[in-house]
């Protein structure tokens, strides 16, 4: 009886409509309908998707290069002078191979950093950003039974990681928020990429774009494979419906891009003037005990550091003291790895840093080294994030122990199967 209510009623307002209201033949198709139609096209769209991706990595090496050798030669040629100036000894070491040498092998990657922002700043206010989250829907509904609007805050993570997991907010179920939370960090985000840069500036320097692209690719890839894998365990359960509005294309203005790549920018600046600087004087002071010791020895403190943890990546292509100390430092912030390197090797310029570097890697090993930077232990600020947002010690806990055995596992994978392949 419901039923027949129901129908009775909707074919009255039907038969209100048909008389009362006139619609155009065919509807008006809109640019935005037009572009929609080939990049959020079923087969075509991730594809799309991808290339999008590999082209922003090629501009901004392309056009960041030439100021990045800049920022090198200015900080080589303060090195150079400050030491002339002030000679050998204890003020002289800390300026130039601790302030220097952590923060000026930082400084150099700042062009990079602001390219690749100003081009994401693009891609948002264009109105593709959201388009990437629709085509992912499907695939990863399918695949792994979260919803496209669980790939926001993944695409949060490539900036950082911290309002990535913030952005988890937005989803309903509490199943698909955690589990968002817990895959969002394996997203290269923008700390990650001075790392890249100057591995693949050391080995691989025809293939950049190539190589940083493979990067990213592969965190996506990794988040997707634990996603499954938590989601058939852990989490199991339907997930929530996703409806999203797709906001029509607009021309991005040039103040627009700009403010947004300055405000992102500006927490990499403030950050590489406080973290970077305090932790390249800690790394330096610790470099340099016990007194009398050569300066960044094995016999340091540091040095002692790096030693009694270095059997754990042998490996993994990469045992030597000196990455074993960065990585451990990467944890506070994951810039202070390159600050780190700079800072051990004494050297304030990427040149001189990459030369050194030259004499503890090889390719394969460069690689693997990016791979477990990529996928282990996110940064202090993520991992208070996840503590904030879940309310507990255990996924925050279990984000960190879970990242480091899969970055161990896949650095191990990629440096033993490369020396089997014949890459060593």
């Amino acid at each position: 009886m419901d039923t027949t209510i129901v129908d009775a009623r909707y074919g009255f307002i039907a038969g209100i409509i048909q008389e009362s209201v006139k619609k155009p033949k065919i509807d008006k198709i809109t640019r935005s309908d037009i572009i929609d139609r080939i990049v959020t096209h079923k087969y075509l769209g991730i594809p799309i998707f991808l290339f999008i991706m590999w082209l922003t990595f090629q501009i901004t090496f392309t056009l960041g290069a030439p100021l990045k050798d800049g920022i090198d030669s200015g900080f080589s040629f303060l090195a150079s002078a400050v030491s002339t100036y002030l000679g050998d000894g204890i003020l002289s070491s800390l300026i130039v191979d601790g302030i220097i040498g952590g923060v000026g092998s930082i400084a150099t990657f700042i062009p990079t950093i602001f390219l690749l922002f100003l081009i994401l700043s693009i891609l948002e206010d264009s109105g593709y950003l959201a388009r990437a989250a629709f085509v992912m829907d499907k695939f990863m509904h399918k695949l792994v039974g979260l919803h496209g609007k669980s790939f926001i805050p993944m695409i949060l993570g490539f900036g950082c990681c911290v309002p990535g997991i913030m952005a988890t907010r937005t989803l309903e179920n509490e199943k698909d928020r955690i589990l968002t939370m817990l895959i969002v960090p394996f997203m290269s985000c923008s700390a990650r990429l001075p790392i890249y840069v100057l591995f693949v500036g050391a080995f691989f320097s025809a293939f950049q774009g190539w190589i940083i692209f493979s990067l990213y690719l592969l965190g996506i890839v990794v988040a997707i494979l634990v996603a499954f894998i938590l989601k058939n365990t852990l989490f199991k359960g339907m997930s929530a419906p996703f409806v999203m509005e797709l906001p029509p294309y607009r021309l991005p203005t040039v103040k627009g891009a700009l403010i947004h790549m300055w405000e992102r920018g500006y927490i990499f600046l403030k950050k590489m003037g406080t973290v970077i600087l305090v932790f390249s004087i800690l790394i330096w002071i610790l470099s340099s005990l016990p007194m009398g010791v050569e300066y960044a020895s094995q016999e340091s403190i540091t040095g002692q550091m790096g030693t009694v943890i270095s059997p754990v990546f042998e490996p993994l292509g990469f045992g030597n003291w000196q990455s074993s100390v960065a990585l451990i430092f990467g944890f506070f912030a994951k810039e202070v790895v390159v600050s780190t390197f700079g800072t051990l090797y004494g050297v304030g310029d990427g040149d001189a840093l990459v030369t050194a570097l030259h004499t503890t890697f090889t390719p394969l090993s460069g690689y693997a080294f990016m791979v477990f930077a990529l996928l282990y232990i996110p940064c202090v600020a993520t991992f208070i994030a996840i503590r904030r947002e879940t309310n507990s010690w255990r996924w925050p806990l279990f984000s960190a122990v879970g990242s480091l055995i899969i970055a161990w596992v896949a650095a191990f994978l990629v440096f033993q199967g490369g020396t089997l392949l014949g890459f060593a």
